[in-house]
C-alpha cells in the first residue's frame, strides 16, 4: 500500500497527490506524472484514466477510473457539475470580505489565463466560492528552515474555495482578481514560497456502481517541508529507507545532493558544507532519526582522485561502520563509505530494480511475457514421466557493479549473469545474495571486461531471456581501452544483441547527461536495425520522482526497455 493512497475497489482509486509532480507528464522525455507512475507500477493499474487535473504544485485529492463503466460514469458527472470540490489555500495578503462568490469568463492569454467579462465568452464561464476560515496562520508555522526566504511580521489567511466549474487555473485566477493570490502562486503574483499554498482537500462524487456518494478527503498540512513530502508520498517506508532527500537545484539547493541510507544521511557537493548545509542536515537528521552524516566531495571531472580523498568522511553525528545495511523494495543491501566514489547502490535505479523484481515493465509490458512459448524441459523421473518444469529465465547483467539488478531478478526466480572488470565488487555482490537468503552458487558472476565477455559468451552461443546494460558515462581497462557512452554505447548494443533470445528484453540506460534522450534512442534503434533485429515495444523511463526534473536541475538519467525479434 503506497502512502498516497487514500481509496481503491474494483473501479476508483484515490490518491493524495503531493505538490511537486504532475498529474501526468508534460512530454515524451519529461518526470512521470502520478498517473504514468502508477499506470506502469502494478498490472491493477494498467487500465487507469485520468478524469480530471491538478496543477503541478498543487496538492490533494485525485481520482482515477479503473474500468470502463468507472470512466463513463466519473466523465458524465464531472461535465455536469455533479461532483463537490472543495480546497483551501493561503495567502499572505489582507482579504476584505468573509465570503466572496466569483463568477467571470477565463482566457487563455500565453501560459495564463485572465478573467474577462462573461458576455463576450460565455463559452469559458467560471464561478468559484470562497470563504475566510476563521484560523490566523503564523510564517512559523510553514517550514522555511530550508529556504532562503522570510514572511517577516506577516499573518497568513487560509480559505476555502468550493469552484462550481472545472476551468484550468480557476481558484488561481480568481483569488488574485480579488486581491489575494495563493501564497507561492509566482504566475498570478503570489508572494515566493517553498510551494504554491492550494490544496484539493475534498472530492464528492457518486459510485460509479452503487450510486451511492462517497467523499474523499485528505488533510493540508503545511507543517511539513514540501520537499518530505513529494518523497514520503510514493516511498513506503516499510519496503525502502534509501533515497534522495535533496536533489539540487530541483530543491532549491544548486549543486548539493542528500541521500538517506538507511540509518544515515550522504551529503555531495563539489564543496566542503557551510554553516546552512550543517544545519540543513542536523534538522534532516532529526526528522529522519539518522544516526550520523556524512559528506563527499565530488571530484572536478579529469582529475584523479585517492579513494581517501573521494570517500565520505563523518560530518554530523556518528560515524557509519565499515558495512552497513539499507532496505529497497523490501530487499537489503550493503554499503560502505571507506568504498571510494561509489558506496554500493544508485537510489536512480530504484524503480528500474522494481521492475525486475515483480517482472512488469510497464502496463500491457510484462518482463516475460505469458503468451510467449515457455522453454520446457522434459523431467528425467520414471515416477512421473509427464511431468515438465519451466526453464528460469536468464538474465545477463553488465558493468554489474554490486549486482543489484541480478539480486532483484534471482529473487524474482531468475538465473543470472554478473559481469563486472571488478573483484572487489563482484564479492561486494556475493553478500548481497546472501543478505537476501539467495544461494550465490546458484548464480554465475564473472570477473573481466565486458565488451571481452560479450564476445565470448556469443561465442559458446550463449542466449538470454535479458540482458542489462548500464555502462559507466566513461571508463577505461587493458583490453578495449577507453569507453565513452555517447561514442560507443551503438558497440556495446551491437555485441550485446547476439546474446539476446527472440523477443527477449534489452534494458539500456545512461547517466550521459549532456546526450539528448532522442539521440540516445536513436543510437539504440540504429545498433538494432544494423544487427537484422527487430524492435516489437519499446518503454521509456526517467529518473523516479525522488529525483525531481526541472529547468534549473535538467534530468540526466535516460533508461529504455525494448522487447527486440
Amino acid at each position: 500500500m503506497l502512502p498516497c493512497l487514500i481509496f481503491e475497489d474494483e473501479h476508483l482509486l484515490a490518491v493524495n497527490k503531493p505538490a511537486g509532480l504532475n498529474t501526468h507528464a508534460p512530454s515524451p522525455f519529461a518526470g512521470e506524472g502520478l498517473y504514468d507512475w502508477l499506470r506502469h507500477r502494478d498490472p491493477r493499474w494498467a487500465a487507469l484514466a485520468i478524469i480530471h487535473r491538478l496543477d503541478k504544485e498543487t496538492s490533494g485529492v485525485i481520482v482515477f477510473a479503473k474500468t470502463p463503466l468507472a470512466n463513463r460514469s466519473l466523465t458524465a458527472q464531472f461535465a455536469q457539475r455533479g461532483v463537490r470540490k472543495k480546497y483551501f489555500l493561503l495567502t499572505d495578503r489582507a482579504v476584505a470580505q468573509r465570503e466572496y462568490v466569483v463568477k467571470s469568463a477565463l482566457v487563455r492569454l500565453g501560459d495564463k489565463y485572465t478573467s474577462e467579462p462573461i458576455p463576450a465568452f460565455k463559452s469559458q464561464f467560471a464561478e468559484t466560492h470562497f470563504q475566510l476560515c476563521q484560523r490566523d496562520i503564523s510564517a512559523e508555522e510553514i517550514p522555511l528552515s530550508v529556504f532562503d526566504f522570510s514572511f517577516g511580521p506577516r499573518r497568513i489567511n487560509m480559505l476555502t474555495a468550493e469552484p462550481r466549474t472545472g476551468r484550468t487555473h480557476q481558484i488561481r485566477v480568481h483569488a488574485a482578481e480579488q486581491g489575494f493570490p495563493v501564497l507561492g502562486d509566482m504566475l498570478y503574483g503570489g508572494t515566493p514560497a517553498p510551494r504554491m499554498y492550494l490544496h484539493a482537500a475534498e472530492l464528492r462524487l457518486r459510485h460509479p456502481a452503487s450510486g451511492k456518494e462517497m467523499t474523499f478527503s485528505a488533510p493540508f498540512d503545511i507543517t511539513q517541508d514540501p520537499r518530505w513530502q513529494l518523497r514520503t508520498a510514493l516511498i513506503d517506508p516499510a519496503l525502502t529507507n534509501a533515497w534522495r532527500v535533496i536533489h539540487g537545484r530541483s530543491d532549491s539547493h544548486p549543486g548539493w545532493y542528500v541521500d538517506r541510507l538507511g540509518d544515515y544521511l550522504l551529503s555531495q557537493s563539489e564543496q566542503a558544507l557551510d554553516d546552512t548545509q550543517k544545519q540543513t542536515l542536523g534538522s534532516l537528521m532529526k526528522t529522519l532519526s539518522a544516526r550520523g552524516a556524512h559528506h563527499k566531495i565530488l571530484p572536478q571531472p579529469g582529475r584523479r582522485c585517492t579513494s581517501q580523498e573521494v570517500s565520505p568522511q563523518r560530518a554530523l553525528g556518528e560515524a557509519a561502520p565499515d558495512r552497513f545495511q539499507i532496505r529497497e523494495n523490501g530487499l537489503s543491501f550493503e554499503f560502505s563509505f571507506s568504498a571510494g566514489l561509489s558506496v554500493g547502490l544508485f537510489l536512480d535505479q530504484r524503480d528500474n530494480r522494481r521492475r525486475l523484481l515483480t517482472g512488469q515493465v510497464a502496463a500491457g509490458f510484462p518482463l516475460f511475457a505469458p503468451s510467449e512459448p515457455l522453454s520446457l524441459t522434459p523431467a528425467r523421473s520414471a515416477a512421473a514421466p509427464s511431468l515438465v518444469v519451466r526453464e528460469r529465465p536468464a538474465i545477463l547483467n553488465t558493468f554489474a557493479y554490486t549486482c543489484a539488478f541480478s539480486v532483484c531478478a534471482a529473487k524474482a526466480g531468475a538465473r543470472t549473469t554478473s559481469i563486472d572488470l571488478s573483484k572487489a565488487h563482484l564479492e561486494w555482490g556475493r553478500r548481497n545474495f546472501a543478505l537476501n537468503q539467495i544461494d550465490p552458487a546458484a548464480h554465475e558472476f564473472i570477473y573481466g571486461d565486458v565488451f571481452d565477455w560479450l564476445r565470448r559468451l556469443a561465442g559458446k552461443r550463449r542466449l538470454f531471456d535479458a540482458v542489462l546494460l548500464d555502462p559507466p558515462t566513461f571508463s577505461r581497462s587493458k583490453r578495449s581501452g577507453i569507453f565513452g557512452a555517447e561514442k560507443d554505447y551503438g558497440k556495446l548494443v551491437a555485441v550485446g544483441l547476439p546474446l539476446l533470445k527472440p523477443c527477449g528484453i534489452l534494458f539500456a540506460s545512461t547517466n550521459a547527461a549532456e546526450w539528448p534522450p532522442e539521440d540516445f534512442l536513436s543510437t539504440l534503434e540504429t545498433a538494432i536495425h544494423a544487427s537484422k533485429r527487430k524492435l516489437l515495444r519499446r518503454h521509456y523511463v526517467p529518473q523516479p520522482p525522488d529525483f525531481p526534473i526541472s529547468r534549473s536541475e535538467p534530468a540526466y538519467l535516460k533508461t529504455v526497455w525494448l522487447q527486440i525479434d
